[in-house]
């Protein structure tokens, strides 16, 4: 009876050292219509020069604000039933934000909440971060730009866990040059405007997502290196739910530096527009050491989709193209894809350069489950290199090359490509073989089925 007596006036000590800052006693009306950004920040600035705490947005309650600044040691905690809400007016969204590092897209420069060079802070609660992001708020018409719903930039020791994100004008987050992330438990919904893209790591390093869900109308997860000095390099990503009007995961497009260290396990994808998993050097960094296991994919066209070519994606890449350096060591293993709802296009899709192949690529123990329905003209069909000419100004998307002339895996330009226990289960005729390599060297092929038979030679086709 002592001990508990002494473990519960253990706990109300603790209780009353732990310091929290309720919004509602630094002016916050918390009415979901007066601006409460002052207040806000004021209880961050408080929390933060007493060597830290917890700043409180209330249940039951509706704060708008526009730009804030996370700071050292501060978790900002929504309640369960209480909403952070961003103003509809762009002129409340700070200047002094850092930028979007894409090319040709300004508009997105802006942010509601936002971190520089802080550390040790956190997001948490069971509430809701809206970005309020409704293209009758922020549209070309109004000629205003879409900020972005968080940008955090050179944070260490970042947490996020157990919130609600939704309705961003633009990107969800930009995670810029930060290290030590821990994502954990998440929603993000962000299909109110364009350009809704989920979590963005440019030059991230030690970041672990977890047991989160995404539905967007972008990318769901980006790692990008914008910066040729800020790898992005061990990223650990598990136990999350996919569906997306673009990819679920892209790893590259803006790739100025390294990656390294990358795993994808115990995923589930579903109703994606464009990719599963879409893996693209296009500016000069090194790919490398990456996995892939254990996803499940419905209605995915591409369940993975590699390119290895010249692209300028940042807006502060030089104008020239890069030299190419590598992009080599990928393992695939344990993925069922079920596109059997789709078009013909539903295909793993990989293509190096022309002289600068990608090598060393394992593909194990898939099932995909497609509609078939591919002609003898398809199977002839020459599909266009990713170079300028083709790309124009533009990515290297699927769109460029057109009707794949095969149903289950086509690989072009790799060195070391090894296939091994792979099911093709077509529900209509096609007349385009399994399997086409294109300029595949050192590769092996083996135990490939077509609708639970051995392909033939014919339905493997090396070039």
């Amino acid at each position: 009876m002592k001990a508990f007596f002494f473990s519960l006036m253990l706990f109300f000590q603790l209780q009353t050292f732990a310091k929290t800052y309720n919004v509602l006693d630094y002016g916050a009306k918390a009415d979901g219509v007066t601006k409460d950004t002052k207040a806000v920040q004021n209880a961050i600035d408080v929390c933060t020069k007493d060597g830290g705490g917890t700043v409180v947005i209330p249940s039951g309650k509706t704060v708008v604000i526009g730009t804030i600044y996370l700071k050292d040691f501060v978790t900002l905690r929504v309640e369960n039933g209480a909403v952070l809400l961003g103003s509809p007016n762009f002129e409340d969204y700070a200047t002094n934000t850092h930028k979007n590092t894409y090319k040709n897209e300004p508009h997105m420069d802006r942010c509601l909440i936002f971190a520089e060079n802080a550390k040790s802070f956190a997001i948490d609660g069971y509430g809701i971060i809206d970005g309020n992001g409704s293209p009758k708020n922020f549209n070309k018409k109004k000629g205003n730009g879409r900020p972005m719903l968080l940008r955090f930039l050179n944070c260490k020791d970042i947490r996020m866990n157990n919130i609600t994100l939704q309705n961003p004008a633009a990107w969800t987050s930009a995670w810029l040059y930060c290290d030590e992330i821990v994502v954990d438990g998440i929603k993000i919904v962000s299909r109110i405007n364009h350009n809704g893209d989920g979590l963005d790591f440019d030059g991230c390093t030690n970041v672990r997502v977890s047991n989160s869900s995404f539905d967007t109308s972008d990318d769901s997860i980006c790692l990008q290196t914008s910066r040729p000095d800020k790898p992005c390099k061990d990223i650990t990503i598990t136990n999350c739910v996919f569906t997306s009007k673009w990819a679920a995961m892209r790893i590259g497009l803006a790739s100025r530096g390294d990656f390294d260290s990358v795993t994808v396990s115990n995923c589930t994808f579903h109703d994606i527009q464009d990719a599963g998993l879409k893996i693209q050097m296009n500016e000069g960094g090194e790919m490398k050491n990456m996995t892939f296991s254990n996803l499940v994919m419905r209605n995915v066209p591409r369940p993975i989709f590699m390119t290895f070519c010249q692209q300028r994606a940042g807006v502060d890449a030089p104008m020239e193209m890069l030299p190419m350096k590598a992009m080599h060591s990928f393992i695939f293993d344990g993925i069922i894809a079920d596109n059997k709802a789709l078009d013909k296009n539903s295909a793993i899709f990989i293509t190096g350069m022309p002289n600068h192949y990608i090598t060393d690529i394992q593909l194990h123990n898939i099932q995909m489950t497609v509609s078939g329905g591919g002609t003898k003209q398809d199977a002839k069909n020459v599909i266009k290199e990713y170079n300028l000419e083709t790309l124009g100004n533009w990515w290297p998307e699927f769109g460029k090359v057109g009707t794949l002339p095969v149903s289950g895996i086509y690989a072009r330009h790799i060195n070391g490509l090894y296939v091994n226990n792979v099911h093709v289960h077509a529900v209509n005729k096609d007349k385009r073989p399994v399997v086409v390599f294109d300029d595949v060297k050192n590769y092996d092929v083996s135990k490939v089925y077509l609708n639970r038979n051995p392909i033939s030679k014919k339905q493997f086709v090396k070039k």
